[in-house]
């Protein structure tokens, strides 16, 4: 159980900072993207912030004994850069520079009232099944 708070309250401040910093407003998005037009700067700082926090959230709780709501950390063994991961790469930058969106910012965007994000979450859970079954003939 505490397992599934730790992670609801994480989504949630996840959720919050990207609203409080406009990460839900893909035309700050699609601003970051513009590099030779109208280029706004704030995904830039918001990415930024975020590196660092995760960086040393991660050497401080790197020199813990071991998580807290788990028996081992999970941190992620593969290090090759393969099909898979540029193809997702590559979905990944077109799809959010043709929208503005990524998961993170459309899942909070969700509770801005805007149609963009009632459109957008269902394509992608769509996209995300689609994936799963592709992959599994691959």
């Amino acid at each position: 159980m505490s397992k599934q708070v730790t992670a609801l309250a994480s989504g949630l401040v996840l959720g919050v900072g990207l609203s409080i910093s406009g990460m839900t407003n893909t035309e700050r998005v699609l601003g970051f993207l513009d590099l030779f037009g109208q280029w706004d700067p704030t995904l830039a700082f918001v990415m930024g912030s975020g590196v660092i926090v995760a960086f040393l959230g991660f050497k401080l709780v790197l020199k813990t004994p071991g998580p807290l709501f788990d028996d081992v950390f999970s941190l992620p063994t593969k290090t090759d850069i393969d099909k898979p991961l540029l193809l997702g790469a590559i979905l990944f930058g077109l799809g959010w520079g043709l929208v503005g969106y990524c998961p993170g910012p459309a899942l909070a965007g969700l509770s801005t009232g805007y149609i963009a994000p009632l459109m957008f979450v269902p394509a992608m859970i769509i996209g995300l099944l689609l994936s799963k079954r592709v992959s599994a003939i691959f």
